[in-house]
């Protein structure tokens, strides 16, 4: 990701206090107007009042249409509703990405508790359909034998029978197909989430104190002085860039948290000593797999699938699973975000 769209201060939870408060106001001024209406019609007859109203409309005009006026006030009443919503709501952006290590870091330990459990579904599932393909070529002989014999019987029975292992197998092996896509993808996810991880935390140790150096040269009033002159404002636009990493590891975030949901429901559903598989487990990874693009996986979705859909490609359950490692010309995938600096 190499850059991202600044979010509306409106879709912001400052911008909900911020649409309150203007709601408020704008319904105050109005009761206000309404309630000293005779009051304000009699005081127009006061040269001196009527001078001061002008002068106050004029001001008003002046702000709403002066460019460099109105992204001023704009900014202090942003601001101050910044300032109002931290009483109540988490907004700076370093403190919840720290958040979103620790869910990570508890997201990552469930998963490869999933891995392991899902492993062992897997080897017993082989083994029953190695063992139900063993029973198929002895029903099979046994009913050549039959016919060699001429008992008719006894062919029609192990016949029967092997064609009911051969329809059972053919179930288990799609069921095993499925469960060989769900074991691919938490390797990967759990793979690239270990990554995620350490790229927040570097991001975290080393903004943190850029911001607060930010922060502390870039004072509210120097911020206000840069607006009012045209000049970008490096606060703003580091705090937005920090706030658009936060919401995309928030997306990441909920991807993987859904994904552990979907292959625990699938699991849940999996009964192999009776060979019974809950169509809820199946559906939610069907649906996963139809739908687009990853945020975590990106384009490695769907080689991932492909894979698992490839008999060529054949999964070796033995392998450990693998522990991620940045190489030395790792490139934080949060760069770029700072490219302004």
């Amino acid at each position: 990701m190499t850059e991202f769209q600044q979010k509306s201060f409106w879709k912001r939870p400052e911008g909900v206090t911020g649409a309150i408060f203007l709601i408020a106001i704008i319904a105050g001024l109005g009761v206000l107007t309404v309630s000293m209406l005779p009051l304000l019609i009699g005081a127009l007859k006061n040269v001196f009042v009527l001078t001061g109203l002008i002068i106050a409309l004029g001001a008003l005009l002046y702000v709403v249409f002066d460019p460099r006026m109105r992204n001023l006030v704009g900014y202090m009443y942003k601001s101050l509703m910044r300032s109002i919503t931290s009483l109540f709501v988490k907004v700076d952006p370093i403190a919840i990405l720290k958040g979103y290590v620790g869910n990570l870091e508890n997201n990552l330990l469930e998963m490869k508790k999933q891995v392991g459990r899902l492993r062992g579904q897997m080897h017993k599932l082989k083994e029953i359909i190695i063992n139900n393909q063993k029973e198929i070529r002895s029903n099979l002989e046994l009913a050549s034998e039959a016919r060699a014999n001429n008992k008719q019987n006894v062919m029609i029975l192990k016949s029967r029978k092997a064609g009911r292992l051969q329809e059972s197998n053919m179930r288990l092996e799609d069921f095993y197909q499925k469960m060989e896509v769900l074991y691919r993808v938490l390797n990967k996810m759990y793979e690239n989430s270990q990554i995620l991880k350490e790229d927040i935390q570097d991001q975290v140790m080393v903004k943190e104190q850029e911001r607060q150096a930010i922060h502390a040269g870039n004072s509210a009033m120097r911020s206000a002085m840069s607006i009012i002159q045209g000049d970008p404002d490096k606060r703003a636009l580091f705090d937005a860039a920090m706030e658009a990493i936060a919401e995309d590891v928030a997306g990441k975030v909920g991807e993987m948290e859904n994904f552990m949901q979907v292959s625990s429901k699938f699991m849940e559903s999996i009964d192999l000593q009776n060979g019974i598989f809950e169509e809820e487990g199946l559906r939610m990874l069907e649906e996963w797999e139809q739908k687009g693009t990853s945020l975590i996986l990106g384009e490695e979705k769907s080689s991932l699938l492909r894979q698992a859909h490839d008999s060529g490609d054949v999964l070796d359950l033995q392998a450990p699973m693998k522990q991620p490692l940045r190489d030395a010309g790792h490139k934080n995938q949060y760069d770029a975000f700072f490219d302004f600096e």
